[in-house]
Order: structure tokens, then sequence, then C-alpha cells
């Protein structure tokens, strides 16, 4: 007997450390819990994180932790389509009319998400500095799980429009306001950052992302225009985007962003180059339930173990919803935004996920914070956020989604 359960778990360690295997499983936890969710009326995608949580390291450890960089790779490659279709609703016929209503929707939303998070923290007892730090990190939104739910649904609408545009403007703001809470940080906690160093850096990150975006926009038109097959369509066009989410990475720029203006310029330069996004449809059943399910194997049970970061994450995911949905409920009001917008916008905005870690692991590996244990604590609260926000965040949003798109 002791026997036959060596070799089952040495079988379980090989193939937990395969990543064809990982994918393997992934895809199929994720189609059969992704199935259950849709009986239950939860989004597919609220399966797929299920499927990535019960499978990963946190819990039966079929996906072995030390395939976390492999698996990145799909979750980039994931991202960039989904920010490529984020940008390609950005019209300018659209923005014409929603321009100015989104910017005061996004910058209430913004500012009223960091504000009330960094109170809420310093009442808490946490240091100003890092508060505020944490306050920047809370207003970032996850724009995957947004896209997904739309896309199933199948939704269209002035409420997906503004949704598209928020999402998009969060994002940007999110990293310039980093940029300035980070120099403040730095300078008073004794780390390595400073304010002219931190602004600077910002706005060669923008540069960076702009000049990326356009290259590839303009490449994709002119090379897709001259195509009329689908594959050759599909081929090319993935081509070009994976060439740019590479370079985003090597040259630690947003890739997100970056994409995101590649498909603006795309869509605007001609409408027939919405035959791109068509054409990447197909891919998106396995690309999404497989970035679903790695960030489930992400999501850490092991935050939940200490009392002061159950109480630490609960305020920061209590104060980060109060300002987002807040902030939408405001900025639309102040704007004079459709009720519908005003009441449910808010609602598809919780989802929190790549861009908050990415500023934690930032603030790790540049020295920001010099205490060690303060670090870590950072991470573990945002890891309780994301933990908390991807399993309740979607259904939130598919509610919201579902109300909204009556408008």
């Amino acid at each position: 007997m002791n026997q036959f359960t060596n070799l089952v778990l040495q079988w379980h360690h090989e193939l937990s450390n395969h990543i064809v295997f990982a994918v393997g499983i992934l895809l199929l936890g994720g189609y059969f819990l992704g199935s259950l969710a849709e009986r239950l009326k939860l989004p597919s995608i609220t399966g797929f994180i299920i499927a990535g949580l019960l499978l990963g390291p946190s819990c039966l450890g079929f996906v072995h932790h030390d395939l976390d960089k492999q698996l990145a790779s799909i979750t980039e490659i994931a991202l960039s389509v989904i920010a490529l279709v984020i940008g390609s609703e950005f019209k300018l016929s659209k923005l014409r009319k929603l321009g100015s209503r989104i910017i005061v929707i996004t910058l209430f939303q913004l500012f009223a998400t960091s504000i009330l998070v960094t109170f809420a923290l310093v009442l808490a007892g946490m240091s100003f500095p890092v508060a505020a730090l944490l306050g920047a990190i809370a207003s970032a939104t996850a724009p995957a799980a947004t896209v997904a739910i739309i896309r199933s649904l199948k939704a269209r609408g002035k409420f997906v429009d503004y949704l598209y545009g928020v999402v998009a403007l969060d994002d940007a703001g999110c990293i310039i306001l980093f940029g300035i809470v980070a120099a403040f940080a730095g300078a008073h906690l004794g780390g390595e950052s400073h304010f002219s160093a931190a602004i600077l850096h910002s706005i060669l990150e923008i540069i960076k992302v702009i000049m990326a975006g356009i290259v590839t926009g303009l490449a994709i038109h002119l090379f897709v225009n001259r195509l009329k097959r689908k594959n050759a369509i599909m081929l090319v066009s993935l081509g070009l985007v994976m060439l740019l989410c590479g370079t985003a990475i090597v040259f630690e720029f947003s890739m997100l962003l970056s994409c995101m203006t590649a498909g603006a310029l795309m869509v605007n330069l001609s409408s027939k180059n919405l035959k791109v996004i068509n054409s990447l449809n197909s891919l998106s059943p396995p690309l999404y339930a497989a970035f679903f399910a790695i960030a489930g194997t992400e999501l850490n049970l092991g935050v939940l173990t200490s009392e002061r970061v159950l109480l630490l994450g609960t305020i920061f995911v209590f104060a980060r919803a109060v300002g987002k949905y807040g902030g939408v409920y405001f900025g639309a009001a102040v704007s004079h935004s459709e009720p519908l917008i005003k009441n449910y916008l808010g609602l598809c905005m919780l989802p929190q996920a790549g861009v908050a870690i990415g500023l934690v692991l930032y603030i790790q590996n540049s020295g920001i914070i010099p205490d060690i244990n303060m670090s870590n604590m950072i991470m573990n609260i945002v890891l309780f956020s994301v933990l908390f926000n991807e399993l309740t965040g979607p259904p939130l949003s598919k509610f919201a989604v579902i109300r909204g798109a009556k408008l």
C-alpha cells in the first residue's frame, strides 16, 4: 500500500510540473466548473477561477507553483487580445458623444477610491505613506472579467461604451497616480524612489506606450487591408499583438495600455479593421478559459490565516468597493449621465487582478519600502483583495451588464 501511495505521489509530482498537463487539466476543470456556474446563473469565468483555485497549489496541487513563469505567457497573450478588444471600442464618433462624461466618471471613481482606502487604512493604524500606496493600488480595475462577460452576453449599447471607456482610462489614470504616490512614499519612508525620477518614469512610460501602440496599430492596418482569408488575418494580427506584448514586457512598459492604443488607432484608421477582432473571436473560448483558470491558481488561501491581514484586507476591500461604486455614482450624476449608468456601472469596477499585483511587485523590487515585513504585508492585503474581488466581482458585473444593457 505504501509503495502504491509513493508511486501515486511521484506521478502527481511529475505531472503537476509539466506545463502541457497543467494547461490541459485547467481547460477541462474550467469547462466543467464553468458549465456548473452557468447553471447556477453565475458567469462562466467564476467557474474557471474556482477550477484554477481548486487545481492549483492552494488546494489539490495539480498545477505546481513552479509553473508560474511558464503559465504567465498564456496570461500575457490573453491580456493583449483583451486590451486590443477594449481599444477597438474607442471610435472617435463614440468619444465625441461620451468623451467628457467618461473622463469625469473615471476621475471621480479613481480619486474617490484612492482617498477612501488611504484614510480608512490610516484610521486602522497604518502609516500615511504606506496607506497612500495601497490607495493608489486600489484604484486599479481588472478589465479581463469585464470584457469576458460583455462578450459572453453579446451586450452592446451605450452602457457597454461607457464601461469600456472607463475601464481603459482607469488603468492609465492608475499608473500615473501610482507613480506620483510612489515618489511621495519613497521620500518619506527612506526608500530609493525620488519624486522627479518617478514623475519622469511615468512620463516615459506613457510615451513608450503610445509609440508602441501607434506602430503596432499602423502595422495591423497596413497588413490586414491586403488580406482576405480569415485565417491569414488571425495569424498576422495575433503575431503583431504578440510582438507588441513581448516588447512591452522586455522594455517594461504597460502591455495593456499599448495594446489598447493599437486597437484604438486600428479601428479609427478604418472600420474594416474590425475584421481583426472578428478573426480573433475563435481564440476566445480556450484563451479566456485558460486565462481565468490560471488566475485562479494564483489565488493564495494562505492569506486568510493572518488576523492582521484579514482585518486590513477587509477594510481595503470595503473602502475600495465604496470608492468605486460611489465615485462612479457621483461622477455620473455630475456629468448628467443616464440613471442606468449611475446605478449599475460602479458594480462593474470591482474585479481586481493583474495590474494591482504588478504594482505590488514593483514596490517589492524597487525598494520604495525598505521594511521587508511591511512590504510583505502590502502584498498579502492586495492578494486578499484579489481573492475576494475575483470571486465576487464577476457575478456583480454580470448582473450590472444585464441591467445596464437595457439602456
